[in-house]
């Protein structure tokens, strides 16, 4: 009897003994210091840090519940869509998991001497060192009115001669009141003579432009707070010319106190000439088959933007952009042979969360094909965003009580062979790589055990050529992912369908750098 309630007791709790605990060192500080630690830490834009174990264990429930609703981290793309972009921030429903797993266990530590070391991220970048350093004159003060504002600023560059811009960076000096800003370059002295006329600081001109793109040169990279700058390769560039002004339309959220403001800005430059030249394109209302941009009170209208491509160009990236009253964006092309290349999903929109996604590939688009944009607005009583209670009508304009359709597009002309370009398959042209990690690390494989799409990530702590290899039990190599391919520094996912392979257990190994690493995953039938 007794051997038989022994059995019983081992039937019961056994799998739960057994069951694998969720520790910060092992499970969850790969996720946070891959995903989050870029943004929550000293000087930027997080409210907190997350850099070590006891930070992470204070704000534990909050990571869990902003994870859980997919607030956390900031990332609206649908990768489902059809399409990869550069720096995908995303977690899977595995990651989300084990944080919850972790937090409702207790999140416990687990052995400090399994907690992977904590990149090292560049000081007062996330780039690197930059090549010019801009800044405003004197602070600017926005008015504590309850209105939001949109400012120019003008700074010179003092530049010589003309230079090839590869990246830029603001730094905001005041993260409450910097929603976003806007960057263009002026060499036609127009927008210094304007900024110098009012008494204060900066000016207020080109709102009736939609941003001023009508009234300087090609559009430059945009700032929004979360998002990591990009920093172009394969020799392209933006141009800068000598003598010309960096003008800044930044937009200040409203607030109920005076605040300040004195942000700079980072120029990285290209180090050898620039061979390619990104340009912009801005689908705008005019573009609109179902205008005219008007959204009526207790309305959800859908807005269809169509834009005809007069010769074959390779798309670099897209940005799209509404106010509070936007819901959804999807963005895609159609090909003379009626092929659909799609570019854009943001099932959600939040006005506080925008940037510009930039593809892993070059998308080609050959002459004729049509770029069809569709985006959804709620001006109801429903929308708990609505600006006016009760709902009123809504027009074009730069207020955030206003509205936008407003469609930014990288191009290049093509070349042949874009379609094959891995945009982060280089290091990249300034002094330092995007990020900098003092360890090379292959992180643990999810989901696993695996049925179907895996995510493999790895950090490089330099660039290098890199060698991802996938061997059976036996040791024999099945797959190779990743053959000898120049990786820049930092963090690198893939997918990988383990459902091409059979059932069994198999061993993934990260060669770079001189070091071998190795992490297992049982593919499931």
């Amino acid at each position: 009897m007794k051997k038989m309630l022994l059995l019983l007791s081992l039937w019961m709790f056994g799998p739960s003994l057994g069951a694998q605990v969720v520790t910060w060192s092992e499970d969850v500080a790969p996720i946070i210091f891959n995903r989050c630690t870029k943004c929550h830490r000293a000087g930027e834009i997080g409210p907190f840090a997350l850099t070590n174990y006891t930070e992470a264990y204070n704000w534990a429930s909050m990571i869990k519940y902003v994870t859980e609703i997919r607030y956390m981290p900031p990332w609206k793309a649908d990768p489902d869509f059809g399409v990869q972009y550069l720096g995908e921030n995303y977690l899977t429903d595995e990651e989300i998991q084990t944080i919850q797993s972790w937090v409702d266990g207790g999140a416990p530590q687990g052995d400090p001497a399994l907690e992977p070391d904590l990149p090292v991220f560049p000081t007062g970048s996330q780039v690197g060192t930059p090549d010019l350093v801009l800044s405003f004159a004197e602070s600017y003060l926005h008015e504590g009115n309850g209105i939001d504002e949109y400012r120019y600023f003008v700074l010179p560059t003092g530049l010589s001669e003309s230079r090839d811009l590869v990246a830029l960076e603001m730094r905001p000096g005041n993260n409450r009141v910097v929603h976003h800003a806007l960057f263009w370059s002026d060499t036609t002295g127009t927008a210094a003579a304007l900024d110098a006329q009012p008494p204060e600081y900066g000016c207020a001109f080109g709102q009736a432009q939609g941003g001023g793109q009508s009234d300087f040169g090609e559009q430059l990279p945009a700032y929004v707070p979360g998002a990591r700058p990009n920093v172009y390769s394969h020799g392209m560039a933006q141009r800068l010319a000598a003598g010309s002004d960096l003008v800044l339309q930044v937009h200040y959220a409203p607030t109920s106190v005076d605040e300040s403001d004195s942000s700079t800005v980072n120029l990285f430059f290209a180090d050898q000439a620039a061979t390619r030249f990104v340009r912009t394109y801005i689908m705008l209302p005019p573009s609109l088959v179902n205008g005219p941009f008007v959204i009526e009170p207790e309305t959800k209208p859908e807005f269809h933007g169509v834009f005809r491509v007069p010769f074959d160009v390779s798309l670099l990236g897209t940005m799209p952009h509404a106010h509070l009253l936007g819901r959804n964006w999807r963005v895609f092309g159609v090909t003379p042979q009626n092929d659909t290349i799609p570019l854009i999903h943001i099932e959600d929109w939040d006005f506080n969360w925008q940037g510009t996604y930039y593809f892993r590939q070059p998308q080609v688009l050959p002459a004729g094909s049509e770029i069809h944009a569709f985006a959804t607005y709620d001006n109801t009583s429903d929308n708990p965003f609505n600006p006016n209670f009760p709902p009123q009508t809504v027009t074009w304009g730069e207020g955030t009580a206003d509205e936008m359709f407003y469609l930014p597009l990288l191009w290049l002309p093509y070349q042949a062979g874009d379609e094959d370009l891995l945009l982060d398959d280089v290091a990249t042209t300034t002094e330092s790589p995007i990020f900098h990690f003092n360890r090379t690390r292959l992180y643990p494989i999810s989901p696993n055990p695996a049925s179907g799409i895996v995510k493999l990530g790895y950090t490089l702590a330099e660039s290098g050529p890199v060698r991802l290899e996938v061997s059976d039990s036996q040791g024999r190599l099945v797959r190779t992912l990743q053959r000898d391919g120049l990786r820049m520094a930092g963090e690198h996912v893939l997918d990988w369908d383990s459902a091409t392979v059979a059932p069994g257990l198999y061993f993934v190994t990260l060669r770079a750098g001189g070091a071998t690493q190795t992490q297992k995953v049982l593919v499931l039938p």
